[in-house]
């Protein structure tokens, strides 16, 4: 995916959230150099001393959250398929608190970004995440945990779907934390909303 940066200062960090709350909120192309600038309390140019474009800030934003999540994801997909299912959905929504610049921002800018062949790599960890998810319901089916009349692929988008769309509604102090919201989620999937 992406070449690994080492770990940034404590100020490049800061920076970053910083700009990616702008990002999510403005939008990255209505974001300034200036805006962020102005946000942090430096003057615009004293951010090229830690980045040299804006498009590098939303790299390190945009990738290091793939990496993080690739991560998770590939250790879940070793589990038994519901507990992987239920493993993918709960760090799913753990992701919305920690990262809800980065996803709101590849949600509102996914096109945009398909124009810039510095973000390429986003297409691989987007089709990485799809095959890690599908496997998953294919192994399930395959074992008999899961439904073998449902398409894995449809089944994938539409849990994909759900679950990344809360980022737009889904509040850390609210009354539901992640994991209970995931469970939520989880009992909707797994056991549907006919009363038996």
């Amino acid at each position: 995916m992406t070449e690994s940066r080492g770990k940034p200062s404590e100020r490049r960090a800061d920076l970053v959230r910083i700009a990616a709350e702008l990002f999510a909120e403005r939008g990255y192309r209505a974001t300034t150099v200036r805006h962020i600038g102005d946000a942090a309390g430096v003057l615009s140019g004293s951010l090229y001393h830690h980045f040299d474009s804006k498009e590098t800030i939303l790299d390190e934003l945009l990738s290091s959250y793939l990496d993080e999540l690739l991560e998770t994801y590939r250790e879940i997909a070793g589990d038994e398929p519901v507990t992987a299912l239920r493993g993918l959905v709960t760090e799913a929504f753990r992701s919305l608190c920690e990262h809800r610049a980065a996803i709101t921002v590849l949600q509102n800018e996914r096109n945009y970004l398909r124009t810039l062949p510095r973000f390429n790599y986003l297409t691989k960890a987007e089709e990485e995440v799809r095959r890690i998810w599908i496997t998953v319901l294919r192994d399930g089916a395959d074992a008999g945990s899961f439904r073998v009349d449902l398409d894995p692929e449809v089944t994938y988008r539409f849990l994909r779907d759900s679950v990344w769309v809360a980022v737009r509604w889904f509040r850390q102090d609210g009354r539901l934390t992640p994991e209970q919201l995931a469970n939520q989620y989880l009992r909707l999937i797994l056991g549907g909303i006919t009363k038996r």
